[in-house]
């Protein structure tokens, strides 16, 4: 069994540790809202922005492949992606 090198094995572990952050963050952050009252501090937490594209459908007579990619950033998922940075970046 062949290992990637350092960096690539260094940079497969970031990416999954953004992943996991921003999920977290998120998550974080809708527990958070359920738990604030109406108000700007819950709108501010809520407020997201979408980017990515719609799916697309491709019927192919036998099958039917649907493809579609979209990305959500909130202000508590890019909270989580900066702690899981800074942990990556000064306790590893």
């Amino acid at each position: 069994m062949v290992f990637p090198d350092y960096r690539q094995r260094s940079m497969l572990l970031l990416l999954i540790a953004l992943i996991f952050g921003a999920a977290t963050g998120a998550l974080l952050g809708d527990l958070l809202s359920l738990t604030l009252p109406d108000g700007v501090v819950k709108q501010f937490f809520l407020q997201s922005v979408s980017w990515g594209f719609s799916p697309v459908t491709i019927d192919l007579l036998v099958t039917t492949i649907t493809v579609g990619l979209r990305f959500k950033f909130s202000i508590s998922s890019v909270l989580g992606l900066m702690a899981v940075y800074y942990f990556f970046r000064y306790f590893r």
